[in-house]
């Protein structure tokens, strides 16, 4: 078990690396030159300039700059932005509110996205079934940023049962609409997946020598069909648990939330590129690791993978 958690946990150093190479390359290879974003209008003196370029690497070959980002990724030091703050200032401020409402949603998708799916692939083409397929399938038409508005008005503005906006504090209550209009759509999908997995396996050779053998049917569900339908639900929950942190932009802007959205989309407005980078960047490593997470649960619902 310790070779496999080790075996994982190296091939994503190179995911890494290519990740942060691609990345790194695409933001610095846009056109124009980031010390203008600083300068504003009127520029600056060339002596300025040159200031500001040896500041941020700007006068270093790619690989070189590249080189000096990695560094200051291993070390902890993520440089400034063009205000003079440390970056890493700035994430420890907006990251544990992102993080509390990605958590917050993943609980919501994962609990009744797999819930409602196994009820529905247990009683597949009844009423209930039928209804939430139908239900799943309008979220998933409907984009986010129009469940969030919607969402918004009706209860925290006509019903009042929350506020509209989140206030500096980001309470639980504050970020609960935020969070399930954030894992709306993955709950569909998580439903819709769960079902059909449940649905694949209840039909098994091996539930029906359980069935056989006496076992009674809670034991039978619980262990032999949800617990080998979780495989690839917890492939996609793995993988979301990143695109909830990245795709909060949309969220965090409805419901006004001070997280690494808002202050990622801030960031590309005013065309911060060191600031862009390094909270992908975290964001990187926050799929990395959830993709190990996973990688460890498959061999805990898979017993064939702690054997081999």
């Amino acid at each position: 078990m310790a070779g496999y958690v080790l075996r994982r946990f190296l091939q994503l150093i190179p995911v890494f690396l290519g990740a942060t190479l691609l990345l790194y390359f695409l933001v610095f290879s846009l056109p124009g030159d980031a010390t203008a974003a600083i300068c504003g209008d009127k520029g600056c003196t060339p002596g300025v300039e040159a200031s500001l370029r040896a500041q941020y690497n700007l006068d270093q070959p790619f690989w070189m700059q590249y080189l000096l980002y990695l560094k200051g990724v291993l070390t902890f030091d993520l440089g400034t932005n063009f205000a003079g703050r440390e970056i890493s200032t700035i994430i420890a401020e907006v990251f544990p509110t992102t993080a509390k409402l990605a958590v917050m949603a993943l609980v919501f998708e994962a609990v009744f996205g797999i819930v409602f799916g196994l009820f529905a692939g247990l009683r597949k083409g009844k009423i209930f079934d039928s209804t939430v397929l139908v239900v799943s399938l309008v979220v998933i038409s409907v984009p986010i940023f129009v469940l969030g508005f919607l969402m918004q008005f009706v209860f925290g503005v006509k019903l009042a049962w929350t506020n509209p906006t989140v206030s500096g504090d980001a309470s639980f209550t504050e970020l609960l609409l935020p969070a399930i209009v954030l894992g709306l759509v993955s709950f569909a999908y998580v439903l819709r997946l769960t079902r059909t997995s449940v649905i694949e396996n209840a039909n098994a050779d091996y539930v029906r020598t359980a069935t056989a053998k006496g076992l009674s049917r809670p034991r039978v569900v619980t262990v032999h069909i949800l617990r080998n339908s979780m495989i690839p639900v917890a492939t996609f929950l793995g993988a979301d648990l990143g695109a909830l942190m990245g795709g909060a932009i949309v969220t965090e802007g409805i419901f006004n939330v001070n997280g690494v959205g808002n202050t990622l989309y801030r960031a590309v407005l005013n065309g911060e590129a060191p600031v862009v980078v390094s909270i992908v960047t975290v964001l990187i490593l926050i799929f990395c690791l959830a993709n190990l997470l996973v990688d460890l649960l498959y061999a805990w619902l898979d017993p064939r993978i702690r054997y081999a």
